[in-house]
């Protein structure tokens, strides 16, 4: 029987650290793939989380790197039991606050990474194993001063739920990820003091709690998981309040004036 292998990315710190831990529990993952950008800090979730982490320092929008990790994928021929596509960054600002180049590797990192490595993962992949992208609630309207973001959170959400129903045949389940706020260094890089900016921050919880329902979510072939009563209440009103009388509630709750 070929090894069962976790691959988390964004995986030394927060909520992809989480995931590691939870799937470092299991006794049939005999390896996990922590890939992230901080060397050091991959090497210290090695020495908390043990032996079965296996680092990957890399950056996920660079193609090559993908590149490497179907190269190891080969040449392990290990099956993928779970992949988790944690990495992302956010910047809560107004269109020009920030540069091109910074805006467009939003989108590699938040989208064009997750659907390479998606692509890379499959074939390794078979009944009973698991797909976790990771959405936000952000992906339930579109959100001004937060529109890149909420944009790739969007399409992770359309396109994992309509890669799950695909790969149910193959016996292989997707799962879309829509966390509300949480306490993790997603803020460090997101909140760069814009004039126009998200600053009120309803329904923070704690990253372990999540990780904890996404998985149990995700084993039980769920499409889309969301945790919290405020965020399936926002999950719900999505569904049926129009998007600009969203936006404009939006723009009142963070105190942004037009």
């Amino acid at each position: 029987m070929n090894k069962q292998i976790a691959i988390v990315t964004g995986a030394n710190k927060g909520f992809g650290k989480e995931f590691a831990k939870l799937l470092a529990a299991k006794p049939e993952i005999s390896e996990i793939w922590a890939i992230a950008r901080d060397h050091k800090k991959l090497e210290q979730t090695v020495q908390e989380l043990g032996e079965k982490i296996r680092t990957f320092s890399m950056d996920l929008t660079d193609r090559e790197n993908i590149k490497h990790i179907a190269t190891e994928l080969e040449k392990r021929g290990a099956t993928v039991k779970y992949l988790v596509n944690n990495a992302g960054f956010a910047k809560f600002c107004s269109y020009g606050d920030i540069s091109m180049e910074e805006s467009l590797n939003m989108i590699d990192l938040n989208i064009s990474a997750v659907v390479a490595l998606g692509l890379v993962c499959i074939p390794y992949m078979g009944k009973g194993c698991h797909i976790i992208n990771i959405s936000s609630q952000a992906s339930f309207f579109p959100l001004p001063y937060q529109n890149i973001y909420s944009s790739t959170k969007t399409f992770i959400r359309n396109y994992t739920r309509a890669l799950n129903v695909e790969l149910k045949e193959a016996g292989i389940s997707a799962t879309a990820v829509c966390p509300g706020w949480m306490k993790t260094d997603l803020f460090d890089r997101a909140v760069i003091g814009a004039k126009k900016g998200t600053r009120n921050f309803y329904g923070m919880v704690l990253p372990d709690a999540v990780a904890r329902k996404a998985l149990s979510d995700a084993e039980k072939g769920k499409d889309i998981s969301v945790y919290g009563l405020y965020v399936k209440a926002t999950h719900v009103l999505s569904k049926i309040i129009p998007q600009r009388w969203v936006m404009k509630i939006w723009l009142k709750q963070q105190g942004i004036q037009r």
